[in-house]
């Protein structure tokens, strides 16, 4: 992460309940400065809580926060230095774009002459350079969304949080949005977490992603390693779309009920194992039939680049689905078609859901 050693910011086995639902438990990770980590997961797996966390709006049960080597534990919110950016924009209604942007500057008692070049310089980097006596009642949502990023980034913090800015945008303002925010970041060099429950928005915006369930971190990688190396069943299931086969392991073999053999080194056990969408493709007579699915169109969605079948496994029964180009032949709704894949492409877990191979 530009040559900087790991650790700007560093959580030790943070836990964090609330009666007798843990939260967080025994949280451990820490980003190097100036990259961005996205916190990813469902609602209720704890990424908020632990954003909170570093911001000092909630104290821990246990373990330790600390920026650039100073710890956070006891230390109020706003003695922390750090810039917050929320979901609903949390603008002052009151203030003008500017006001907005100043605010920050003026309640660190910054000289009028410093605030109003400050105040200049982020609202041109956010382009709202022509807005800066408008009230917020007058912006767009995408609008509103850079005056809160121009308020967060102009007091030039030690850490940035971002806790869902982009979830109340529209699909294409929140495409447009993500990229200004990591070209203002990249910029600014400041360390930021992002808090996200939207897989493909972590895979833009991040230079690591630590993927959450239930109060834990499952794993910490950079988007190609969370996504083409999962070390959890969980990770592969949220990550992307998959398809599941049972099987069992022995013999160095996988053995799935729906037909297919892979080989596959482990103890004897259940296992199962996961296809991506976009690993499936039409079968050729050079395809072994151990890696091939016989299977009907259920259904065909044309979705631009890509065309998404519905597909029901014969005779089985079990749906799956594939992705293949929409520029290729394709096989007519109704129609049987073999599907192979490829097994270097499956990715296959224990019981327990942890990576076997």
């Amino acid at each position: 992460m530009r040559g900087e050693a790991p650790g700007h910011l560093a959580i030790e086995r943070v836990v964090k309940r609330f009666g007798s639902f843990t939260a967080l438990d025994g949280v451990t990770l820490s980003a190097a400065r100036g990259e961005v980590l996205t916190l990813l997961g469902p609602s209720g797996c704890g990424k908020t809580t632990l954003l909170r966390v570093i911001a000092g709006f909630l104290q821990p049960d246990a373990g330790a926060v600390a920026v650039g080597g100073r710890s956070l534990n006891g230390v109020p919110p706003n003695a922390r230095n750090l810039g917050m950016v929320f979901q609903n924009y949390a603008v002052f209604p009151h203030l003008s774009v500017a006001e907005n942007v100043a605010y920050g500057l003026r309640a660190r008692r910054l000289p009028a002459g410093e605030i109003a070049r400050r105040v200049e310089h982020a609202l041109r980097r956010v382009r709202l350079s022509g807005l800066a006596d408008r009230y917020p009642d007058a912006l767009s949502g995408g609008q509103k969304q850079r005056v809160g990023l121009a308020r967060a980034m102009v007091i030039e913090p030690e850490l940035l949080l971002m806790d869902e800015p982009l979830s109340n945008l529209d699909a294409k303002l929140r495409v447009e949005m993500r990229q200004e925010i990591r070209l203002m970041q990249r910029e600014l060099g400041i360390t930021t977490i992002y808090v996200t429950h939207d897989q493909e928005e972590a895979l833009a915006i991040s230079d690591r992603i630590a993927v959450m369930e239930k109060g834990r971190i499952l794993q910490v990688g950079s988007p190609r390693e969370i996504y083409e190396q999962p070390a959890h069943a969980f990770v592969a299931d949220f990550i992307g779309g998959c398809t599941w086969f049972d099987g069992v392991l022995g013999g160095g073999v996988l053995s799935l009920a729906a037909g297919p053999r892979i080989p596959c080194p482990g103890p004897a056990q259940p296992a199962r194992l996961a296809l991506r969408w976009e690993d499936l493709r039409l079968a050729t007579d050079a395809d072994p039939p151990e890696h091939c699915l016989p299977a009907r169109v259920a259904m065909a969605s044309y979705l631009g680049h890509r065309t998404r079948l519905r597909l029901v496994l014969e005779p089985s029964g079990a749906e799956l689905h594939a992705d293949l180009p929409s520029h290729d032949p394709l096989p007519p709704e109704g129609s049987v078609a073999r599907f192979a894949f490829d097994p270097a492409r499956a990715r296959v877990f224990g019981a327990d859901g942890t990576r076997l191979a």
